[in-house]
């Protein structure tokens, strides 16, 4: 590569935002061929995930736990934008990123990723995806935190829907990977209840893109298609992938990523 053209790559900033149960590590795969190819690249642990110290009790309502990525955006020199990629839940993390500092967000990529719209309250594609019972939890333990029912429900995958419905197509080594890592997380339903819609102004002028994983047995291809219906993006992709995409075809979703990044920032 010349000089100009890892210099203008280097100018080029990722953020990879992962999903509920994991943290940054699962972008591993991902995220290092990235930064070979003279991209820089963030993979934050959300709160009281991957390594961040934090119990999920700490971790009151969804803008806590989304703080280590709001720090990085607001941390960003006035110029500099963002491609900004949320995995699963994660999309949540980053239509709430977008909404607060849309002009950092150079694009905001939705990777088979729950995508709230700016007509309803940010709660909605997830409610509309349990009750429409999409997917079957399986041995998923889902508990309250308290007696009051304050604090988040708290989410937990177990090994029968990681292996079925989330892993299916990655490796064995992945899949113990994964499991070892896991930790305790929420979907965190109750305080997206009680938010705002984010805004046309702000969410609804970020250029959005959306991954579609035709494998995905967890949230499953016909709802990711739904959603993008639902809130209409720039641009749609596809990769054949379960819903660990980054762990299962980490090279199909490096090119997806670069091709993003050389387009929108």
């Amino acid at each position: 590569m010349d000089a100009p053209a890892a210099a203008a790559k280097a100018c080029k900033h990722i953020v990879l935002v992962h999903g509920a149960c994991v943290g940054g590590w699962s972008w591993f795969k991902v995220a290092t061929p990235l930064r070979a190819a003279g991209y820089r690249v963030d993979t934050p642990d959300l709160a009281a995930s991957g390594v961040d110290p934090r119990p999920l009790r700490e971790v009151a309502t969804f803008r806590n736990y989304t703080a280590p990525l709001l720090d990085i955006l607001a941390s960003l020199p006035p110029e500099e934008r963002v491609v900004l990629v949320g995995h699963s839940l994660g999309g949540v993390n980053v239509a709430l990123a977008a909404e607060m500092f849309p002009d950092k967000v150079a694009a905001a990529v939705f990777l088979c990723a729950f995508m709230p719209d700016c007509a309803a309250r940010p709660s909605h594609v997830l409610e509309k995806f349990v009750e429409g019972g999409w997917l079957d939890w399986m041995d998923t333990e889902m508990k309250p935190q308290d007696a009051e029912g304050k604090l988040p429900t708290s989410m937990m995958f177990g090994p029968r829907i990681t292996r079925e419905k989330l892993f299916q197509l990655c490796s064995p080594e992945d899949l113990t990977l994964g499991r070892s890592l896991m930790r305790v997380s929420s979907m965190f339903v109750e305080d997206l209840q009680v938010q705002q819609p984010y805004s046309n102004a702000r969410y609804g002028s970020v250029r959005k893109v959306y991954i579609v994983c035709t494998e995905d047995y967890c949230i499953v291809e016909r709802f990711q298609r739904w959603m993008v219906s639902n809130n209409p993006v720039e641009e749609v992709k596809e990769i054949a992938a379960d819903h660990m995409v980054m762990l299962s075809r980490p090279k199909e979703l490096v090119k997806c990523l670069v091709e993003i990044a050389d387009k929108y920032a």
